[in-house]
């Protein structure tokens, strides 16, 4: 053998090597490789995770999102906001399930998640609050994935990557493209009326004791959804913040008017069961709502589930749009 020999087989096996990494399978998000891990993109970085997750603890915006989509979860922190959007069965996934932490990011239960014995866990909080969160201390446990809300219309994109990440697109694709079935549907039933329409929207986080209204824009919770058949939500927040505050704003009731003077129509948030919560009671009971244009005409629409942050649970937030906006039809 010559002295070059050796290193053209070095070359060699360095190539092969090479290539059957590159030839791994991979999921949406990263890498798999051959120890059967694999490489996602989260809040907290680049994160190697197993490929096909057994024992997964979800918390946060990740809990109705793990739920729906079928993942092997082994325990979830409490997320009583979205019972009321829950089918059945997946109340009954939920009620099951060992809750190992409370609806604030500070109630976590390190003990009771070390005892379920996860390999992957997924956090779905804020940024900010991911803080609150001894992300270290879990991550001695199981690595941990945290894919938290921003603008709250991306709870689309970020119940994939979380559903990605626990392994179950499968199912989430199929809550997708029935929820992109329905939302199609909806949209060409309102077409020849929604679009025409400036809207105004009044949410449910007002505060009463300060005098303040809540008014939110495209991309905000009570409206995102309405924006896929076709409503629009003029204006925009005058000084811009982070997350929700990018959408949405806290206004003097005096301002009022000058908020809603131009809208066609008014949409305004409601409870689950249709009753009315008290920072939007506070504005309807007001005189200067009774005096806006589109509430003398009539054009103001409550909507319920605006708290929808899956596929499954926003196409019962459609059906609600569909039954606020009937009356559009009538006339």
């Amino acid at each position: 053998m010559s002295a070059r020999s050796p290193l053209r087989l070095l070359g060699a096996l360095t190539l092969t090597l090479a290539l059957a990494v590159t030839g791994c399978g991979s999921g949406e998000s990263g890498k798999e490789n051959a120890g059967g891990t694999r490489v996602v993109k989260a809040d907290n970085g680049d994160i190697t995770i197993p490929a096909k997750p057994q024992r997964v603890i979800a918390t946060g915006y990740a809990v109705p999102a793990l739920i729906e989509a079928g993942a092997p979860l082994v325990g979830i922190s409490t997320w009583a906001r979205g019972l009321p959007l829950m089918t059945p069965e997946d109340r009954k996934t939920y009620d099951g399930l060992k809750k190992v932490a409370g609806e604030q990011a500070k109630e976590t239960n390190y003990e009771a998640i070390a005892n379920a014995q996860p390999d992957l866990i997924v956090i779905g909080v804020p940024a900010p609050v991911l803080g609150d969160i001894d992300v270290a201390r879990l991550k001695t446990v199981a690595p941990v994935v945290a894919i938290g809300p921003t603008v709250p219309s991306a709870w689309r994109e970020l119940s994939r990557r979380q559903a990605d990440a626990a392994g179950v697109s499968a199912k989430f694709d199929d809550a997708k493209n029935k929820y992109d079935a329905k939302a199609a549907e909806l949209k060409a039933k309102y077409q020849a009326v929604l679009p025409k329409l400036k809207l105004g929207h009044l949410g449910a986080y007002g505060e009463v004791a300060k005098g303040q209204f809540h008014h939110e824009f495209n991309g905000s919770w009570g409206t995102n959804i309405a924006q896929d058949i076709g409503a629009n939500y003029y204006g925009e927040v005058k000084q811009k913040g982070s997350g929700s505050k990018a959408v949405a704003e806290y206004s003097s009731i005096e301002e009022l008017t000058a908020a809603y003077a131009e809208a066609d129509a008014i949409t305004y948030s409601v409870k689950p069961d249709g009753s009315v919560p008290a920072p939007v009671q506070y504005v309807l009971d007001s005189e200067l709502w009774k005096n806006l244009p589109a509430v003398k005409a009539g054009k103001t629409f409550p909507f319920r589930y605006t708290e929808a942050a899956t596929y499954s649970s926003a196409l019962t937030t459609l059906g609600a749009i569909d039954t606020a906006f009937a009356p559009l039809l009538a006339g």
